[in-house]
């Protein structure tokens, strides 16, 4: 089977190819024969019912520096496409949030992986909040007598963003800090929706597991470890990729995940799990392909590709 993708993400040139999992993709399809096409989420455009882009035909390789090729742009709309695969980076901002609107009105048709409209009715830090029974104790909120009483009860915790990504803004507090009301009243001017204020989990520093799922099923896995002087496990932000392998209680929560994430059409998902807490479930532009080819994990890569052909086969 031979498709024709477009992939809608950030600028190409400015990707790290070592660690982007989009890249890692776009050299799968490619092994597979499929067509590529490239444009970046604000050359998008609705005109009447046809949605449109000035779309570049990309080769790729894996050699840094000189990693890809693009033909010359071309108005195509959208529809002409098998499979549109949504790949830009957070921030999940009105952009973001238009992106998905613009390209529901493709999907099913054009296969968009994934779903526009779950992956906007499904933001990282909300949706897991489906599962309560698989989480730290977790509180969205930025009334401060709500955040004092949920520090009251569980004492230690982490407070950040809703809408963040790439661990940007992420604060341990402790119980009595000081630091509390001047970092209380930086969020409030910074951040206008509510926050995330979860119960600190210590184990962190021996690593914050990202699970892979493609179309529900357990694909691979890389552990994070922070490094000793960041409470982050990020690899953007210094975290080191460890081997690892699913424990029972994370094999649970995978099956717990699994029918939802078929029923939502999210075909391509990284959880993150730290001692067997659930803690995000990571829809926009997951992460970890690359990290877990480099420790000789499954190809993720290749299953995402048999996922997205089975789908079109069915067509």
């Amino acid at each position: 089977m031979k498709l024709n993708v477009a992939v809608q993400m950030d600028p190409i040139a400015r990707i790290n190819i070592r660690g982007d999992s989009t890249f890692a993709l776009l050299l799968e399809a490619q092994k597979r024969g499929h067509g590529l096409s490239y444009y970046t989420p604000d050359k998008l455009s609705q005109r009447g019912n046809e949605i449109v882009a000035p779309v570049q035909v990309l080769t790729v390789r894996d050699e840094v520096g000189d990693h890809f090729t693009l033909g010359e742009p071309r108005r195509e709309p959208l529809s002409a496409f098998d499979v549109i695969l949504l790949r830009q980076d957070p921030p999940f901002d009105l952009a973001y949030i238009t992106s998905t609107h613009l390209l529901e009105r493709l999907h099913p048709k054009t296969l968009v992986v994934n779903d526009p409209a779950s992956v906007r009715n499904a933001p990282e830090k909300l949706f897991v909040m489906d599962f309560p029974q698989l989480m730290p104790p977790t509180l969205i909120s930025r009334d401060l007598d709500e955040i004092n009483a949920f520090r009251d009860e569980h004492g230690a915790v982490v407070m950040k963003p809703l809408h963040g990504h790439g661990g940007a803004a992420v604060f341990r507090i402790m119980p009595q800090d000081m630091n509390f009301g001047s970092l209380f009243d930086l969020f409030s001017v910074t951040f206008k929706e509510q926050w995330v204020i979860q119960r600190f989990l210590p184990e962190v520093m021996h690593g914050d597991k990202r699970i892979i799922l493609v179309n529900g099923e357990f694909a691979g896995a890389v552990n994070r470890v922070p490094a000793t002087d960041d409470l982050r496990s990020n690899m953007v932000r210094g975290g080191a990729a460890k081997a690892t392998e699913l424990s029972d209680r994370e094999r649970e929560i995978c099956a717990t995940l699994a029918p939802e994430l078929r029923k939502r059409g999210l075909l391509f998902v990284g959880i993150d799990v730290i001692d067997g807490n659930l803690t995000e479930i990571n829809v926009t532009s997951p992460t970890g392909i690359r990290a877990i080819a480099r420790l000789n994990g499954p190809d993720v890569a290749a299953k995402v590709w048999d996922a997205i052909e089975s789908k079109r086969s069915q067509k």
